[in-house]
């Protein structure tokens, strides 16, 4: 039985390392066509899991690329001839909607979530890394590229501008699309590049809605290299003089320790 134990044992440990690991979650490829009556009355975009891989430009009837790393779009796929059914389609559809359900179906309005933060740089080897995060802080007195993602946007139109130091700062902005989400809602990037002051405020602001427009606005604030050593340094000053206090009192109580062992005074 020990013999045959010891084999039971091996075949099911055999067993559980030849187990294959989890098939990765699939991927989603999605492409959205939408319509509607404020501007940007049409948009269309191809997505992977969420982010934005080409996009359509129908004033300039063309498609775009989400990411410069990524190729041009094939030459003869769905051309904007092959694309005027469905956009006409979708307008004659919202057109009757709109007239049959006038007054009669709320307005779903999502108010916009913003966050401005320092673009990250290029991976290794020149790509740009596809997705968005917070880069370290840039160093103070050089050009500082910000970006402004702002989520949960439906429907898909809105007015967005940068101001630095409480002027407008219109020069050098780039907007990109209408991305749909998996929530049926959207999300859109700005970029810009400013050489910022330290302490210097930087905003970006988006406004939604014709009647009862909605303003939200996030800030990011310059950093200031010579207060933070300033701050530093205070902190480390503090902390010595605690360690001093600290280290006086426990001589203190050593010596009341020594003189009086029994602790009766």
């Amino acid at each position: 039985m020990g013999v045959l134990g010891a084999l039971l044992g091996g075949v099911l440990v055999a067993v559980a390392v030849a187990e294959p690991a989890p098939d990765p979650p699939p991927h989603t490829l999605g492409e959205i066509l939408t319509c509607q009556p404020d501007p940007p009355s049409l948009s269309l975009s191809v997505t992977l899991d969420g982010r934005g891989l080409f996009w359509f430009h129908f004033p300039a009837s063309r498609w775009l690329r989400g990411a410069p790393a990524l190729p041009a779009w094939p030459e003869g796929l769905e051309t904007p001839a092959e694309l005027l059914p469905e956009t006409q389609l979708c307008r004659q559809i919202l057109g009757i909607l709109g007239t049959q359900l006038a007054g009669l179906l709320p307005q779903a309005r999502g108010i916009p979530v913003l966050s401005v933060f320092p673009a990250q740089p290029p991976s290794p080897g020149g790509i740009p890394v596809l997705s968005v995060f917070p880069a370290q802080p840039p160093s103070p007195g050089g050009a500082t590229t910000l970006l402004c993602l702002v989520e949960n946007i439906f429907p898909p139109s809105l007015a967005l501008s940068w101001s630095l130091a409480g002027a407008e700062v219109t020069a050098g902005v780039t907007l990109g699309p209408f991305v749909p989400t998996a929530d049926l809602t959207f999300v859109r990037l700005s970029r810009i590049s400013v050489t910022p002051r330290p302490g210097d405020v930087v905003s970006c602001s988006v406004t939604t809605g014709r009647d009862n427009a909605t303003t939200v606005v996030a800030y990011w604030v310059a950093p200031d290299t010579a207060l933070d050593e300033q701050l530093d340094t205070a902190l480390a000053g503090a902390g010595l003089a605690l360690g001093l206090v600290l280290a006086l009192l426990g001589l203190g109580l050593a010596l009341l320790a020594r003189r009086d062992p029994h602790g009766t005074g």
